[in-house]
Parts: C-alpha cells; structure tokens; sequence
C-alpha cells in the first residue's frame, strides 16, 4: 500500500513546472517521462492552461482525413480524430460507394436546446403548471433579456413546456426552456437563462427551485441523413441481406443494439472530436435518443429498395456548435473546421450524420462479408508491431507475415522482430 498522499492543497495554484515535480514524486517519473508532458504540440501549455484545471500536458489522438464524402451534392474532406484502426478507412470506401446513387441527401431540425427548471414542494402541481403558463410571454421575453446578441442573430428563447414528472420525492414540475441557439452549442446560453428565470417561478408558484440546467437529451436539434447504397458495389444480394439481418438484431436485442451504435458512434465521435466539439454530450444525446420507446434500439434504420440496394437513414440529437468552447480555441479544431468549409453548426451537424451513417454501414458490411476481424486485422496488425517495437523498415513485413498466418498477437511480432533483425 503507498504512503503516498494525492493530497495538495493550492495544487492549481502551482506553475506548471511544480505541478510536474509532484506528478514525478507521486507516481515515480523518470526525466523522459516528464519530456513527454511536456509536449504540448498545436495547442501549447498556455492555451491548455486556459481550458482547464491542473494542466500538467496535453494529449493527442491521431487524426486522419475521411474521402469521398458527397453531402447534399456538395464534396467534403472530413477531419476524424480518433485511436482506432479501420475507423477512417472504412468510412472513406463506403462513402464512394454512397456516391454511385447520387451521395447523402441530410438535414437538420432547427438548433433547439432544452433547459429544464426543477420546481419542487409543489401542493397543486397542475395549478403551478398553469401559473407557468399563464405568464409564458413574460418569462420568455426576461429569458432574451440575458442573452440580447443570441436574440440579434435571431435566436433566443421560443418557447416553453411544461411537464409532471413523478419521483420517490413528490411531483416534480419541470418547465422546460426552448432556446433556438443559433451556430452555438448553446450550453452556456441556456443555463444562463434558467438560472435567471428560477427565481421568477418560484415567486409564481410558492415552490422551490433546484436544478436548473440544460437536457443533453436535444430531442429538438436533430441531425438526419439518408443514402441509397448500390448492392452491387456493397458486395451483393447476400450482402445487403446480412446487413438487413445485422440491422434487425440490433433493433430486436439491446445487447446488440449497444455495439452496433457504438460502430455509429465511432465515426460521429471522430468528427466531434476533431472539431473541438463536446462528444460527451453527443453521445449522451444519441444513446438517451436511442432508449425513447423504452428499449435501446439502433439508432440508424435500414430496408432493401425495389431495384434490391440498400437504403439507409439515421436520426439523431445532435448539439454541436462552430461558436465557443475548444472549436473556438484550439488551433487543431479551427483548423478542421477550415478544412470542412462549414458555414453553420447546422451544416456541421447534417456532416456528422452522414459520416456515422457510412460508418454503420461500413461496420455491418464488414460482419455480413467477411467478418469484423477480418478487416479489422491488418490495421490492428500494424499497431501490434509497432507496440513490440519493430523498426519502422520492418514494419511492413511483420505485418504482412503476421496477416498471412492470422497471428496478429505481440508475442508473434515479437519473435518475427528477432528472426529479421537476424
């Protein structure tokens, strides 16, 4: 057991050069070790300083460029960040595919987030409700009065609900905000807007305010996207089959539908990520999303066209934003952005879609013809040899032998490292 305290007191006060000294005492770092937080790459100590709390470094992921995207009849290269062999590959050859028939037609709703407002020790529930209501214009112009830039570029607070909700603790009288938020992601204005609010409802109604803060689950922004996949080039009759097979499982068993959304999420975190956008509440938004009928179901949808190709669709919440937050100031996220050429958080939104839509595909396509390993392994061969610690020369031998023998695993490359250095 260490002896070894976790216990600092200021520790964000310390330079970052002292936090690194106790970073080394506590978990026994070597020099090296500390050269390597050190490396701050595009974004810098002081911008990542100014992001969060007890910087010690940075962390980076690899970030690769997703091809032959045609979205609305318009080319996109698409940025994708993410650790994962296959992901951005796989993505890329599905998308010429979603080209044959014409590319992905998307779209998205308007971007309306939701903040929720917590009204409890409520003897009336109903009469609160319509004590909210009754003064729904008054609340909804105080709620623009927070925010008068987001109102200037037409958006701002739109609308309200109001809802009972049953807990363990009494009824619950949730109002729920609707704030257009424009090309924001739209938390910061939301939550604003509730805080200010709350006290005017308590004053309403004689209950108590608790939780004011935004719902991830944006069931009112939605991002969409369809396609039409040729079978021939998919592989076949008995592909697009076992793609239909695939689709039906995820949508009949929960245990399923948690890795087949996953693969759809593989692609859509990739893009938010490289964006500087937030992929916790994106996939808090797609997997509550996916649970709304009361059963975890696949988030993309999948039937087979008279002329017998595959027609694909996904609908999802999707809360992402080109204003604020890490978009705004991380020089890697500007620079994706650049490079997608997107003009609002609705365009960007309608491109995510489309890539976890290929990304489905691509992933149930690779289990219906050749199985997910298959494909999968001469990537994940590539990283096992590197991890053994190949030398870049021989890299690309010890990982065709390993493909070749179906051994990707360290110990073989570990004893083909030994027979070519020989």
């Amino acid at each position: 057991m260490s002896t070894k305290s976790s216990e600092i007191s200021g520790f964000y006060k310390l330079p970052m050069e002292k936090r690194l000294e106790h970073i080394k005492a506590f978990a026994d770092l070597a020099d090296e070790d500390l050269e390597v937080l050190k490396q701050a790459g595009a974004l810098g100590i002081d911008r990542a300083s100014n992001m969060i709390e007890n910087v010690i470094g940075t962390f980076e992921l690899p970030m690769g460029i997703a091809v032959n995207f045609l979205i609305n009849g318009r080319d996109y290269m698409i940025p994708m960040a993410i650790e994962e062999p296959s992901v951005v590959a796989a993505s890329s050859k599905i998308a010429k595919v979603a080209r044959q028939k014409g590319g992905i037609e998307a779209s998205t709703t308007e971007p309306i987030m939701i903040a929720q407002i917590q009204l409890t020790d409520i003897d009336e529930p109903e009469k609160a409700k319509d004590l909210i209501l009754a003064k729904k214009d008054e609340l909804l112009a105080y709620a623009n009065e927070q925010d008068p830039m987001l109102v200037k570029f037409g958006g701002g607070a739109k609308d309200m609900e109001v809802r009972l909700v049953e807990t363990r603790r009494g009824v619950n009288v949730i109002t729920h905000l609707l704030v257009d938020c424009r090309d924001a992601m739209g938390a910061n204005a939301v939550n604003s807007m509730a805080e200010a609010l709350a006290p005017k409802i308590e004053e309403l109604t004689a209950g108590r305010v608790y939780l004011r803060i935004l719902s991830n689950l944006a069931d009112k922004r939605l991002a969409r996207a369809k396609c039409v996949f040729d079978s021939e080039a998919l592989g076949g009759e008995g592909v697009v089959d076992g793609i239909l097979e695939a689709y039906e499982f995820a949508e009949a068993d929960p245990y399923r539908a948690a890795t087949h959304n996953k693969g759809i999420m593989n692609g859509i975190v990739a893009v938010v990520r490289a964006t500087g956008n937030d992929t916790r509440a994106v996939e808090a938004g797609a997997h509550s999303y996916a649970a709304r009928s009361g059963q975890y179901r696949s988030l993309t949808q999948y039937e087979k066209t008279d002329e017998g190709d595959l027609l694909g669709t996904i609908e999802l919440p999707m809360a992402v934003g080109l204003i604020g937050g890490a978009t705004a100031v991380h020089p890697t996220a500007k620079l994706a952005v650049k490079i997608l050429g997107v003009e609002t958080a609705s365009e960007l939104g309608q491109i995510i879609a489309s890539v976890g839509l290929v990304q489905n595909v691509a992933a149930l396509r690779a289990l219906a013809a050749e199985g997910i390993q298959r494909g999968h392994m001469a990537l994940h061969a590539r990283n096992v040899a590197v991890s053994a610690g190949a030398p870049p020369e021989l890299v690309d031998e010890i990982v065709k032998r390993m493909v070749e023998e179906g051994k990707v695993r360290m110990d073989r490359a570990k004893e083909l490292i030994e027979e070519l250095k020989k």
